[in-house]
């Protein structure tokens, strides 16, 4: 697949700042940034996509540590739902203006040649890569050690790129081009193997614009019950905006955000349900700001 020529991926692994002992060593990990687009420091607007399920709790927990911490930026919200024919015209173009955006999980309608909006927004935009970097957070047990795993797949070709039509009520044919689905596997495998999908960063890149996102099963939106308890895991769209900051050129708030989650999951105090916790999102988002120094 030919693509323009661009430096898109300008460095992929910057490291941490340094901590106090003794978790020093324990967080002094690795993060995941690219080529970062010329800014003088000013705000930046970013369009605000809450989307369905958990992602209002999730999207709002991020909105919450930016203004603790006084983060240069700014949102622009729109309320987008996966059950809607197409994305509203007005969030492309806020997308489009702003280059940048942060969204929670759309729900994928299921049968009747529904076009998935997650799809719709990826080809829209020519957010042609795939980004997801999947790696141990120390304090958080996993079977296995040492895992630090940058999976960049073909995003818009093959299983996911909506190249489906019905052939007959209830039959779809898909035009298959395996790196974009297989790909996924990996991302999804190797958040597995690293700690979980509720804590692993990534997001959608082209040539002009990006959107951050949960890195694995970016498309979940969670159940019933946890939205009623209020129990969604933050963790990985907190580590998404960091990376979205540092993409945005703002990487000392990038640095802070991403330390103070590592903190609190190391120190294990306060972790939702699919962590081996029973905090709520709130409880988790005020040890983070608790970190933020």
């Amino acid at each position: 697949m030919a693509r323009r020529s661009t430096p898109l991926l300008r460095r992929l692994l910057a490291p941490s700042p340094s901590l106090p002992t003794p978790l020093a060593d324990a967080v002094s990990r690795r993060t995941v940034t690219y080529m970062p687009r010329p800014g003088d420091g000013a705000p930046r607007g970013v369009t605000l996509i809450p989307g369905d399920g958990i992602g209002p709790l999730v999207t709002g927990a991020v909105r919450q540590v930016m203004e603790a911490m006084h983060a240069p930026v700014y949102f622009e919200t729109y309320e987008v739902h996966g059950d809607m024919p197409t994305v509203p015209a007005e969030v492309i173009e806020s997308i489009r203006r702003n280059k940048v955006c942060l969204k929670g999980g759309l729900a994928t309608p299921v049968g009747g040649g529904v076009s998935s909006l997650n799809v719709q927004l990826r080809k829209e935009l020519d957010l042609y890569a795939a980004l997801v970097n999947c790696f141990n957070l120390p304090g958080l047990p996993t079977r296995h050690d040492n895992v630090d795993i940058v999976v960049i797949r073909e995003n818009s070709e093959g299983e996911y790129s909506g190249l489906e039509h019905e052939v007959v009520p209830g039959v779809v044919e898909s035009l298959k081009v395996t790196p974009n689905l297989y790909g996924n596997l990996v991302a999804n495998v190797a958040a597995g193997i690293a700690g979980g999908t509720g804590v692993m960063p990534g997001g959608n890149v082209g040539q002009d614009h990006a959107i951050f996102e949960q890195g694995a099963s970016a498309g979940n939106v969670g159940n019933e019950k946890i939205v009623e308890k209020k129990r969604a895991n933050p963790v990985a769209l907190l580590l998404s905006s960091a990376m979205m900051l540092r993409h945005l050129q703002f990487p000392s708030f990038a640095d802070r955000l991403e330390t103070a989650v590592k903190r609190v999951i190391a120190e294990g105090k306060y972790r939702t349900k699919d962590l081996g916790g029973t905090s709520t999102t709130q409880e988790v988002i005020d040890a983070v700001i608790a970190k933020l120094g």
